[in-house]
């Protein structure tokens, strides 16, 4: 869990950064539930939702799939000051809708958070509390876990190494060595609050988008026990769900993007895709996401089982970071062989 500045043994019920597993246990289930009430159509186009002023024919069901268009990838904490200026940015930035395809983006679940956060007049991580965690029991999942919680808790990269130099590749920080990055553009602007951290990233968000954001964001932010994860994720299965109606659960096995280059669902990618980390032995239908810390889940309809993978394969090693999909792939296999070999 942790190996630097002081060693402590992974286990069991440590807690981890779960990244972009946000999006499906926070944002998609709140999306869901928003569907079930009424407070929001796929169809609904979602900048005209947020009254931005802007046409734009992204709807709620691109954001959720992936094929909205926007940029993958953009570090706010670069260009505005607080968190309430992050969806003004994402508006200004280009969306690509002349060939629709899958292109993951963070910016389709941030601009889905303050869709969620406008309905309900509060915070997003206000809004999972109420409800997700609470009715669930749920004692150790949370966005900024308490201090008290430090010691089980699963380190992370020193500093924001890996993010810094993304940010020198793609053209949005001039000097890597800067004290405060310096990003292109006549808007860019020197923040101080968003300078890279250097220390350990240890109990706080890994993510620096996040980060910035106060710890609460649609795309990543939440932590939690790999126990709690699981009680989650049972929402997204018929038999087992007790927020959501079992018909909506028929939407996390569908193919929204039928012959592009990812096979995506509502906020999960799908077992079919090309290269997609479910391994071998998986139902088709099955449906899961990958988080950058070394965080995953997979959850096979058919069977009924739930597979979740939490590592912190950002802690204690130089860049570049190893790519774990490998791994991924054999933990499925292994899971699944002795599952059936014992059922």
């Amino acid at each position: 869990a942790v190996v630097e500045p002081e060693r402590i043994t992974a286990r069991v019920d440590t807690i981890y950064d779960l990244a972009s597993l946000t999006k499906v246990l926070v944002t998609g289930l709140l999306c869901a539930k928003l569907l079930e009430s009424g407070g929001i159509e796929l169809s609904d186009k979602t900048v005209k939702a947020l009254s931005l002023g802007k046409q734009s024919d992204v709807t709620i069901r691109d954001l959720l799939t992936h094929t909205s268009g926007l940029l993958a990838w953009k570090p706010f904490y670069l260009f505005v000051r607080e968190r309430s200026e992050v969806l003004a940015e994402i508006v200004k930035a280009p969306i690509n809708l002349t060939n629709p395809h899958v292109v993951y983006s963070d910016l389709n679940f941030l601009v889905l958070m303050f869709l969620i956060e406008r309905i309900f007049g509060e915070r997003i991580d206000v809004v999972a509390a109420r409800e997700i965690f609470e009715p669930l029991g749920l004692k150790e999942t949370s966005y900024n876990p308490p201090k008290g919680l430090h010691q089980r808790i699963a380190a992370s990269e020193k500093g924001n190494e890996y993010e810094k130099q993304a940010c020198v590749d793609l053209g949005f920080v001039k000097q890597e060595n800067a004290p405060f990055a310096t990003a292109s553009g006549s808007d860019a602007i020197h923040n101080p609050q968003s300078a890279f951290r250097n220390q350990i990233i240890w109990g706080e968000v890994h993510d620096q988008n996040a980060y910035f954001m106060g710890g609460v964001a649609g795309h990543a932010g939440l932590f939690s026990t790999a126990e709690e994860t699981f009680k989650i994720a049972q929402q997204f299965l018929p038999n087992y769900t007790t927020l959501l109606k079992p018909e909506t659960c028929e939407l996390f096995r569908t193919n929204f993007t039928p012959g592009m280059n990812e096979h995506r669902s509502f906020a999960f990618q799908l077992a079919t895709t090309d290269d997609s980390t479910a391994g071998s032995k998986m139902s088709p239908e099955s449906f899961g996401h990958n988080g950058f810390t070394g965080t995953s889940l997979w959850v096979d309809p058919i069977e009924e089982r739930i597979f979740i993978l939490l590592t912190n394969r950002t802690h204690n090693h130089a860049l570049p970071f190893v790519n774990i999909n490998s791994v991924r792939r054999k933990f499925h296999d292994l899971a699944i062989e002795h599952l059936d070999a014992n059922s």
